[in-house]
């Protein structure tokens, strides 16, 4: 071989050796950093590395299991689709399982089916491998997520920058009108995520609401402020005098955490104590401590990997004896699963738990779900449903008054390069729903409508049917109402003829506000209470409504008492004509329904008018045209008399059957059903507890007229298999019938 050749042959294989050197120093340093959590610079040494050896299938395995620990779940989807392209299983048993992973945490979920069923078929032969276990339940899961996806915009609220920031953030609890929380913050993290501080550390803040509802800048908890050790996850207690939270030391990423508590007072954390060791087990994770009152007593809810968990972190609980020593906890087993069950809150109003879990049906990541606890029986896991959840991570739920906190790294958050990286606080409310009082019920009740009795109708002057003695007419309070409106502008400038310029814009200003305030509130005011009372007839009830008419005292007494006759007649007519004559067959003495409408009234005319009031015929922007004689001329709906129909029953529900989907055997199932009373009076239910498979537990026993109540159901499946279906019925006090439920299933 040439002398030049044998130069260039030992060059190559120098340089060979040398670049296999480099590599192999890229990849083990992106290795180091991935065993320490850092998956930013990780995944930076990785892609030099795949600069170098694009064909490597361990490489695109690290690169794809790098994006998914740091989130980035397109990136992740793309390149677990070029490992599993590559080696169809044959090398990592779990390529297709995560590959339909990414797919649904990214939405695409009919493509993700497809994976997750195409994996459990290649791992059909490895049927005690949780890879199958998994694909087999992400089948069960992603054909849940397809039932029960909507197209509905995510109405949860962003909390600005004064909150969250583009690391990471964690809602614990709200206390001092301050959203207590925990997060990674700038002094970990730089804008581009580059790690550039030593101290790595998790650390509580708290952020205080403004009398505007907006969040000031947060600030850290320098009470609790510890810089050798991660801390956060805080809560109350339920009287709020001590403060619950974890601590963890961390030896290269990997945790172990305890729980501490500490006193609060004068909004001061002061003295810290650690819990006993029935709660911070040795060599075990305890942490995410929740407090809450079930029953009058304090329990102590929490996740730990201590022995006896089913897999990862479980839920646990625990009767508290003073705060800081507590029974032996108990696992939550209706709820665990093989993977992490996490941020459990005990929502004391509606007896529930909630948590999140990445096991049980769920949209992506991490789901909240919540279970019913009837009578120290935890329910089996039902979704919180969207816009709770989303394909990506949602966790930390809770809620403070009616106000919901959650934390999710779903798209939409604050993100620097991978839009999914950290999860941000969100928060919920209800719209306020507007609710008028109803007084209690008695068999025979006069009734005040205290917003609207009594109902003050005007009229211009002499109408209806002008210049006669008729005491009724063929016109309707309506019609009247309708030419008073048209003659608006004509009583303005009536009411100033031969006025000075300040005393006819008195006049008028004063007329204008009549008009306004006064008659146009009376017909506004009577709509509504056409409603109330078509209520109460459909209900069966027989109302009488009083009337009284009045006059301004123009014309003689005799006369003014048939007008005010009249003007009754026009809103009797009323009655029978509105709404294309619903209430005829309620005014018809003939008719077959029990509900009757009658009217009882008393004619004034002039008697009850103001006698300062000019009655001077003359003079007619006083006696006719001005304010003060219009607010004479009117009737009054003063009161209703009221006398209800026990036999109608009074209560309804959308649906009376509940078809569970099908479960093991031995599950304890979760459902609700709920109830409205229809009527116009309060109520008080009657549950019928005599079925041995079912632990009712109800909501309001007493409801107010058009107020609902949520039963909700535990079944116990135990010893039973097939078509199941088992009822309860539900009756109300002092009324005839009921109603009966049904919860059906099929059990394997």
């Amino acid at each position: 071989m040439p002398r030049l050749y044998l130069i260039v042959f030992f060059i190559a294989i120098c340089f060979a050796g040398s670049s296999q050197n480099k590599l192999k120093k890229i990849i083990s340093f992106a290795d180091e950093q991935y065993e320490q959590g850092d998956y930013y610079y990780a995944l930076d040494y990785y892609k030099q590395a795949l600069e170098q050896d694009s064909n490597s299938i361990e490489l695109l395995w690290k690169y794809a299991e790098t994006q998914k620990a740091y989130k980035n779940y397109v990136e992740a989807e793309n390149y677990y689709g070029k490992v599993y392209a590559r080696e169809q299983t044959t090398i990592y048993e779990n390529s297709l399982l995560n590959l339909g992973l990414m797919q649904k945490q990214n939405g695409n979920y009919k493509q993700a089916l497809k994976t997750f069923k195409l994996s459990a078929k290649k791992l059909e032969g490895k049927r005690a491998s949780w890879f199958y276990k998994k694909s087999v339940r992400e089948v069960e899961s992603t054909k849940w997520v397809l039932e029960n996806k909507t197209e509905d915009l995510d109405s949860l609220i962003h909390l600005p920058l004064t909150v969250n920031s583009y690391n990471a953030e964690f809602p614990h609890d709200f206390k001092d009108n301050r959203l207590v929380f925990s997060s990674l913050k700038a002094d970990s993290l730089s804008n581009k995520e580059e790690v550039y501080s030593k101290s790595y550390r998790n650390k509580i803040y708290y952020s205080e609401r403004d009398s505007l509802g907006k969040f000031k800048d947060y600030k850290v908890n320098e009470d609790l402020l510890n810089n050798e050790n991660n801390y956060g996850n805080g809560s109350f207690s339920s009287d709020g005098t001590k403060f619950y939270y974890s601590t963890c030391n961390d030896n290269g990423f990997s945790y172990t955490c305890k729980i501490l508590v500490t006193s609060y007072i004068d909004g001061k954390f002061q003295v810290i104590d650690t819990l006993g060791s029935s709660i911070n087990q040795n060599g075990k994770n305890s942490t995410m401590p929740r407090i809450a009152k079930i029953d009058g007593l304090d329990y102590l809810f929490f996740c730990s990997n201590r022995r006896g968990s089913v897999g990862g972190l479980d839920i646990w609980v625990a009767q508290s004896i003073d705060g800081i020593q507590f029974k032996e906890p108990r696992n939550i087993s209706t709820i665990n699963t093989f993977e992490n069950e996490i941020s459990p809150w005990y929502d004391s109003n509606e007896n529930k738990l909630f948590f999140s879990s990445t096991w049980h049906d769920g949209f992506g990541g991490q789901d909240v779900h919540y279970s019913d606890y009837v009578d120290g029986v935890f329910s089996s896991p039902m979704n919180a449903l969207e816009p709770i959840n989303s394909p990506a991570n949602d966790m930390y739920y809770f809620k403070h008054d009616d106000t919901t906190y959650l934390a999710s790294n779903r798209l939409g958050g604050y993100y620097s390069k991978n839009p999914t990286c950290c999860s941000d606080i969100y928060m919920d409310y209800p719209e306020i729903e507007v609710v008028t009082e109803t007084t209690e019920d008695t068999i025979e009740i006069t009734e005040i409508i205290t917003k609207i009795l009594p109902i003050t109708l005007y009229f211009r002057n002499d109408e209806p049917d002008a210049s006669t003695m008729k005491t009724s007419t063929k016109q309707n309070y309506f019609d009247t109402y309708k030419l008073y409106v048209d003659r608006y502008n004509y009583y303005k400038t009536e009411v100033a003829k031969g006025l000075g310029q300040d005393d006819s814009r008195k006049l008028v200003n004063e007329l204008v506000d009549f008009f306004s305030n006064q008659v146009d509130k009376g017909i506004s005011d009577l709509e509504l209470f056409k409603t109330m009372i078509l209520d109460e007839l459909r209900t069966g009830s027989e109302v009488s409504i009083f009337i009284r008419g009045f006059a301004s005292p123009v014309a003689n007494t005799a006369y003014n008492i048939n007008l005010t006759k009249r003007r009754i007649s026009s809103l009797i007519n009323y009655f029978k004509e509105v709404d294309e004559g619903v209430f005829k067959k309620y005014l018809d003495d003939a008719s077959l329904v029990k509900a009757k409408l009658s009217f009882a009234y008393a004619p004034f005319g002039e008697y009850a008018a103001d006698q300062n009031t000019s009655d001077d015929v003359v003079i007619q922007n006083e006696s006719v045209f001005s304010k003060a004689a219009g607010i004479e001329r009117k009737i009054e709906i003063e009161s209703m008399t009221i006398k209800r129909n026990k036999t109608v029953f009074p209560l309804e529900s959308e649906y009376l059957v509940q078809n569970l989907k099908e479960s093991k055997s031995g599950d304890i199932l979760s459902t609700s059903f709920v109830v409205k009373n229809t009527s116009n009076t309060k109520i008080k239910l009657d549950i019928k507890q005599d079925n041995k498979f079912l632990k009712i537990k109800e909501g309001d026993t007493e409801l107010l007229p058009n107020k609902t109540s949520t039963i909700r159901v535990l079944f116990d499946t135990k010893n039973l298999t097939g078509h199941q279906s088992q009822s309860f019925k539900v009756s109300v006090e002092g009324y005839e019938g009921q109603l009966t439920f049904f919860v059906n299933t099929e059990l394997k």
